[in-house]
């Protein structure tokens, strides 16, 4: 199996008390690494797992499968997350979504999320979506694909990016793979500018394609509308975010629900991995840890 580390799972475990009984939706399954670690921390805890990868799904419900009726697997995108958890009679103590691309996606060159590695343009996390990231490469406008780069990847050069990336198209053909982005890329942007990056010059194109392959941030927002309405009282709602689109959606609907007195945050600010963690799984570097507790009767049973 693709090596799977959860990215700080130390800090989400902290928050999940040993006596926790009923259900967590892990809503974003992955390899199971996550939900294997609620298993064994809670004995009295069942986990529903959710993802839109079937590849993934697979390899989870192998991983997990010692636990036998105390874990169930459902293909599906967490946007859908009330349909999805329907058929539970009860209602969840711990909603979990790591925002993150799995390893199995990075890793497999032929899923096409890597500047690292070349691979098909694609990037669909379910291969039930229609357009991949070839068809927004190479039939957009240059103002479309500013637009693409500007919101989802925070892109300063947006602009002249999707002109040469348009440009290219237009006057050689279609961009068919990964490595030609990246070498499209880095023939469109200044040797001096990639040197003052900070990092892969494509880096944030391929975040922007992404997310807008994927959706990403309305289907957060979908999720999140009904988080409330499936938690139970009390709920810990756990969320780990990569960059600051995914960040930000998350701090305004924390601080939403507080205003509206659903609840607390149980993380004034976002929690950031130690050292020690980057270093051994680089991974978790942007990684960023939310917690809020929905309820509606005090402290309810846990406390904290």
């Amino acid at each position: 199996m693709t090596e799977h580390v959860p990215v700080m799972i130390t800090e989400v475990l902290e928050h999940v008390p040993e006596e926790l009984r009923g259900w967590a939706v892990d809503a974003t399954l992955g390899l199971g690494g996550y939900s294997e670690a609620l298993l064994v921390k809670c004995p009295l805890l069942s986990v529903l797992g959710i993802d839109q990868d079937p590849q993934a799904l697979r390899l989870a419900q192998e991983r997990l499968a010692p636990f036998s009726s105390r874990f169930r697997a459902l293909e599906g995108n967490f946007r859908q997350i009330s349909a999805l958890v329907a058929s539970l009679p009860e209602k969840f103590s711990v909603i979990l979504f790591d925002l993150g691309l799995s390893n199995l996606q990075l890793t497999e060159r032929e899923r096409g999320f890597s500047f690292n590695e070349d691979g098909p343009l694609d990037m669909r996390m379910s291969p039930l979506l229609r357009k991949s990231a070839y068809h927004w490469i190479n039939n957009s406008s240059p103002q479309e694909l500013s637009e693409i780069f500007r919101l989802y990847g925070e892109e300063r050069y947006a602009w002249p990016l999707a002109k040469g990336i348009v440009r290219h198209v237009f006057q050689k053909g279609p961009i068919e793979t990964t490595g030609a982005l990246v070498s499209v890329v880095r023939s469109i942007l200044p040797a001096p500018i990639q040197r003052k990056m900070g990092g892969h010059p494509a880096r944030r194109i391929f975040q922007a394609l992404r997310i807008a392959v994927n959706d990403e941030i309305a289907a957060l927002e979908e999720a999140l509308d009904a988080v409330a309405k499936i938690g139970a009282d009390p709920c810990r709602v756990i969320v780990v975010s990569y960059h600051s689109l995914e960040d930000r959606v998350v701090k305004h609907r924390f601080r939403s629900w507080k205003q509206e007195g659903l609840g607390r945050e149980l993380t004034r600010k976002p929690l950031i991995p130690t050292e020690a963690e980057i270093e051994g799984n680089y991974k978790a570097r942007s990684a960023k840890l939310r917690v809020f507790r929905l309820e509606t009767e005090g402290e309810g049973e846990y406390g904290n």
